[in-house]
């Protein structure tokens, strides 16, 4: 266990490295078809901003696209005791409580650490679960929090909305490229310029294409062991995994699209939010529900 959370410490910089090396050759390769390398250097210098911002506010982004609403011991007492229940239990600060009104049944967990933690629960995953399911899906979430996957999945988040953003910029940029350098090419004669290269017009087409896909790919690199992760210290916390079991059963039987989609954070969930489908299966951030209810069944003796 000890070592999972230094692996997920590591992880998170290298992430960071990663995110920089990508954004900054992205940078460079504009640089060079336009005559002008200082784009590199300034690309460079805002994905390093980008990093530090959203390593203070990606977890805000994550509430604010789910529309999460924070709750209290009076506006949702149920949620809120058995968080405060288990984070006693494992001896870690009392994260800030959500709920995110949608009838299809989910929780994540977000933040930069347990002292800045945030857990949130679906209404309709309030809905369907009994008390020791509700208390196996929220061990699963402070599971998260306590592994420091919260920090490998924000840094995750950020790196896919940027990667995301930056795509839009090529395409942007590319479609402005053709249409300058067709204007030169008819005033002048000549191309004159990189911005009318066909070389980018392709490039910013393929970016749009590949960047989701990449995004994806590290999503799903990421979230799936650290599922198995969260699932075995929800059920070790608890002493119950028939608890969780009985929980992610209902999430296969009652699960559905969450209204609200969006698939820079559905690593984020402890079920997929997305509507399934070939490349989501193929892309998907999380390991089949019923094999995570084997692994907690299987652990049941040790118990």
């Amino acid at each position: 266990m000890y070592s999972a959370v230094s692996r997920n410490k590591r992880f998170t910089v290298l992430i960071v490295l990663i995110f920089l090396v990508i954004i900054g050759a992205l940078g460079f390769g504009a640089g060079a078809l336009y005559g002008n390398y200082s784009i590199g250097f300034v690309v460079l210098a805002a994905a390093s901003i980008y990093a530090l911002i959203q390593y203070f506010a990606a977890s805000g982004q994550a509430l604010s696209l789910s529309h999460a609403q924070r709750v209290d011991g009076t506006t949702a007492p149920r949620l809120f005791r058995t968080v405060e229940n288990l984070s006693i239990t494992m001896g870690m600060p009392m994260p800030q409580v959500y709920v995110v009104v949608d009838p299809a049944p989910n929780a994540f967990a977000t933040g930069r650490d347990p002292e800045h933690a945030v857990v949130a629960a679906t209404t309709g995953l309030l809905e369907i679960m009994d008390d020791t399911e509700l208390e196996g899906v929220m061990a699963h979430e402070l599971g998260h929090v306590k592994n420091y996957d919260i920090r490998v999945s924000m840094m995750v988040f950020g790196l896919v909305v940027a990667v995301g953003f930056l795509a839009d910029i090529l395409l942007r940029m590319s479609f402005f490229g053709a249409l300058t350098g067709g204007n030169r090419n008819s005033n002048n004669g000549n191309g004159g310029g990189g911005g009318g290269n066909p070389v980018f017009l392709v490039l910013g087409l393929v970016a749009m294409i590949i960047a989701p896909i990449a995004a994806a790919g590290v999503q799903a690199a990421v979230s799936r062991q650290r599922e198995y992760l969260a699932d075995a210290t929800g059920a070790l916390t608890t002493r119950y995994p028939e608890g969780l079991a009985r929980a992610l059963e209902k999430l296969g039987a009652y699960g559905r699209p969450m209204a609200t989609q969006n698939t820079s954070m559905s690593h984020l969930w402890i079920s997929d939010p997305m509507k399934p489908g070939a490349m989501d299966r193929l892309f998907s951030t999380h390991p089949p529900l019923a094999d995570r209810v084997a692994r907690l069944r299987e652990s049941a003796g040790t118990f």
